[in-house]
């Protein structure tokens, strides 16, 4: 594994690399950092596999002041793109990170051959919306959750029953979990989810001239896949794909290789 800095005006963008071969650029959720992506890294070693921390999370140096809107986060991917694979490339993020593969699919199509948004949405609304909001007001309150709380509480957002229900599973997540939540930096949680809740591009989905998968979960908590259906409906080429059983973040831990699996699928069955 290669890591390296991208450095911009904009930011210092952390990175990971590894692998030869055709680019697939994963793009971590909210609360994530790129070393998270291992285990669907370590799935396709017959390609170039890079990562990076997002502003907000782990290593990135952002010189920007908040708010960061999702555009902001694609000009970040974009440049690491432009400087250290060699595009177009197979773009595929999960939550937040399939806000800003929505855009990068939008704003910067150049650089995508075929973009994958995992657990996404477009136009937040309903329970979502009240959810986000109200996380994003308890952090700008000044509000902390005590770590052990904090773990069990985001634990039930990322994960299905299968898991939570499974000693032996939720042994083997608990890591997982606690690296995203039980140290965050609350005003930076606090900036990554206002960027998610005030993006919507459903307007712009009818010209997107990038072939769109969307990746919905059955037991998706945080991103119900009813909500990113309506992204595959909108888009010019927009695919729409259920993997029953699942959880927001089921590719981390429980079942990575049935996520891989359809990534591969896509990936390979695109033109």
């Amino acid at each position: 594994m290669q890591t390296g800095t991208l450095k911009t005006d904009a930011a210092d963008v952390f990175y990971l690399q590894q692998g030869t071969g055709p680019d697939i650029v994963w793009i971590p959720g909210g609360d994530q950092t790129g070393e998270e992506w291992a285990e669907q890294m370590a799935a396709f070693p017959d390609y170039r596999n890079t990562s990076f921390d997002p502003r907000g999370a782990g290593k990135t140096v952002v010189h920007e002041p908040t708010p960061w809107p999702i555009a902001s986060f694609a000009k970040d991917c974009a440049a690491l793109i432009a400087e250290v694979c060699t595009p177009p490339v197979n773009l595929v993020g999960l939550s937040m990170g399939a806000l800003i593969v929505q855009e990068m699919a939008l704003s910067h199509p150049d650089l995508v051959r075929v973009a994958i948004a995992m657990g996404t949405s477009g136009s937040k609304a309903g329970f979502i919306h009240e959810w986000e909001d109200a996380e994003i007001r308890f952090r700008e309150s000044g509000g902390t959750l005590p770590p052990d709380f904090a773990m069990v509480h985001y634990a039930l957002l990322m994960y299905p029953s299968e898991v939570l229900g499974d000693d032996a599973l939720w042994e083997k997540v608990k890591p997982i979990v606690a690296a995203a939540y039980r140290e965050r930096d609350g005003d930076m949680l606090a900036a990554q989810w206002q960027a998610c809740l005030d993006y919507s591009a459903m307007d712009r989905l009818p010209a997107c001239t990038v072939p769109l998968h969307v990746i919905g979960f059955g037991q998706d908590m945080q991103t119900p896949p009813a909500r990113g259906k309506l992204v595959a409906e909108a888009a010019k080429d927009g695919h729409f794909h259920l993997l029953e059983g699942l959880g927001h973040c089921s590719l981390f831990g429980h079942k990575p290789e049935v996520v891989s699996a359809k990534i591969r699928e896509i990936i390979e069955s695109t033109p």
